[in-house]
């Protein structure tokens, strides 16, 4: 394998996908999070269940988990995985106003999982607002962020 940083442009600028073949598989982790904003009180509506839409947190979970599997087929040049492990944990605050996704997801294999970890945080959020919207118009979906990767 060459020294060259992995890249999705080839020599002539044009784009494809990076070629992983010569590296090994190893175990890979990613962590990413994000949050979204909402009024105190939807957010408390949320924690009690007594939301229109039902039990936002569970939809919004098994929806990260949905997304990151599905991670290749909505970002270009993405590598399809195999997922070892996606796990969606959600958090709120309601006096704060605000809702923490945090996703994690595990695989053994030649490329890393960041994508599908924002993805998955990305998929949740994007459920909760769905879900919260009604009652609330204020809502803000902000800090998706990767907070760690490892590998080997």
């Amino acid at each position: 394998m060459s020294d060259e940083p992995l890249t999705h442009l080839t020599a002539r600028g044009e784009a494809h996908m990076v070629d992983v073949a010569a590296k090994p598989p190893v175990r890979r982790r990613a962590v990413a999070s994000g949050r979204v904003l909402a009024q105190p009180g939807t957010v408390a509506a949320m924690v009690e269940g007594t939301t229109p839409k039902g039990d936002v947190a569970a939809l919004a979970r098994v929806a990260g988990i949905m997304a990151a599997k599905r991670t290749a087929e909505l970002i270009p040049l993405c590598h399809p995985l195999p997922l070892e492990k996606v796990d969606v944990e959600i958090e709120a605050a309601a006096e704060q106003g605000w809702v923490r996704i945090t996703a994690e997801v595990v695989t053994t294999a030649k490329t890393g999982v960041e994508m599908e970890a924002l993805t998955a945080v990305s998929g949740a959020a994007l459920t909760i607002y769905d879900m919260l919207k009604g009652i609330d118009k204020g809502l803000v979906i902000d800090q998706i962020t990767l907070v760690e990767k490892t590998k080997g």
